[in-house]
């Protein structure tokens, strides 16, 4: 990544995006910050970020709404997604519109620049060797209702037939972030 990177990061933590922030601009970055989409639709940058750190579940919206505006305004920004809840339905769905990466947190700025910097997948990567369990298919599931709702609990839990307090204990049990 070269040192005249444009880094925009939409993050609603703001002592993550503020450490994240610094952490940049100590080598080099000009850092940009937003705390949800709606401020993101609302700023004007300039120049346009050519790099952007997303979070994927932003207080309001998700971040998936972020990638895909940033990859509407320019399709060669490279876009990382960060989160504290890693799924195949949110990897696979950040990736089609438009993130060029999927980090879960806690990630390091060495990560993250790593991440701006790899621009193939890589054939080489060994499968995980362990059995999925019954817990990782039911969030799997709970995940994968939740981004087709919207991040909607009531919808969601209603589309699993399960009560809506039983979904939330369960969120709350896994701290969605």
């Amino acid at each position: 990544m070269t040192p005249d990177a444009n880094i925009l990061i939409v993050e609603d933590d703001d002592d993550l995006a503020y450490t994240l922030q610094r952490s940049l601009e100590r080598r080099g970055y000009k850092v940009n910050r937003c705390a949800s989409a709606e401020q993101l639709r609302k700023a004007t940058f300039s120049p346009l970020p050519t790099h952007a750190v997303v979070d994927l579940k932003l207080s309001g919206e998700s971040g998936l709404i972020c990638v895909d505006y940033l990859h509407k305004q320019d399709p060669d920004m490279r876009i990382v997604v960060l989160t504290g809840f890693a799924s195949i339905a949110t990897a696979v769905e950040a990736i089609k519109l438009g993130a060029s990466h999927y980090l879960t947190k806690p990630s390091s700025t060495d990560d993250i620049l790593a991440a701006f910097d790899r621009g193939e997948g890589d054939a080489e990567v060994q499968p995980a060797n362990r059995p999925t369990t019954i817990k990782t298919l039911e969030w799997e599931k709970i995940h994968e209702t939740l981004l087709a709702t919207d991040f909607n609990i009531s919808e969601t839990a209603r589309r699993l037939g399960m009560h809506r307090r039983t979904l939330a204990r369960k969120l709350a049990k896994w701290q969605v972030r």
